[in-house]
């Protein structure tokens, strides 16, 4: 299976996400090289970084469910590389 290295930016606005984001990573943790989470207190809010190799399948649907949590916004930026 070909894997893709991507960077997938999440920002979330409210406190409580961060329980949920936690859950959703750690599924996927098999596939995540590192990640550094922020607190902007502020702003009251989290900037989260999670660098990930894995399938652009995997990279989309986990980006996807990330940002569907409410209050969250997630972005992916891949590598030129595959």
């Amino acid at each position: 299976m070909e894997t893709r290295v991507a960077v997938i930016a999440v920002i979330a606005e409210d406190y409580e996400a961060a329980g949920q984001i936690n859950a959703v990573l750690h599924e996927y943790g098999e596939y995540i090289i590192g990640r550094m989470g922020l607190p902007y207190r502020h702003k009251g809010m989290y900037i989260i970084s999670v660098a990930i190799d894995a399938s652009q399948d995997k990279i989309n649907t986990l980006a996807g469910r990330i940002g569907r949590i409410s209050g969250v916004t997630a972005k992916t930026l891949y590598s030129g590389r595959q």
